[in-house]
């Protein structure tokens, strides 16, 4: 799956979302990592089901075999790059 698709169902899914994407291994193998208030107050695992669900269909098909997913809150975020 196209990178630039990737990004762009994430932003239109979750509101306020900051996406960054890599494709690891010719498409169907990416990284990506999300940051969004709408994680506020959610477990990681709820965080990471959010993103799942958007592609639930590639993985089933296997256009996407593996998504390395990382997923923050702003404040997280913040904390991590020092801003």
């Amino acid at each position: 799956m196209d990178i630039e698709a990737i990004k762009n169902r994430i932003s239109g899914a979750i509101p306020e979302s900051q996406v960054w994407a890599e494709d690891l291994q010719g498409g169907d193998h990416v990284s990506v990592t999300v940051v969004s208030s709408a994680f506020e107050g959610k477990s990681r695992i709820q965080q990471h089901q959010m993103v799942y669900a958007l592609f639930k269909s590639e993985m089933a098909t296997e256009d996407i075999h593996a998504m390395a997913l990382k997923t923050l809150t702003p404040r997280e975020h913040a904390a991590q790059t020092g801003g």
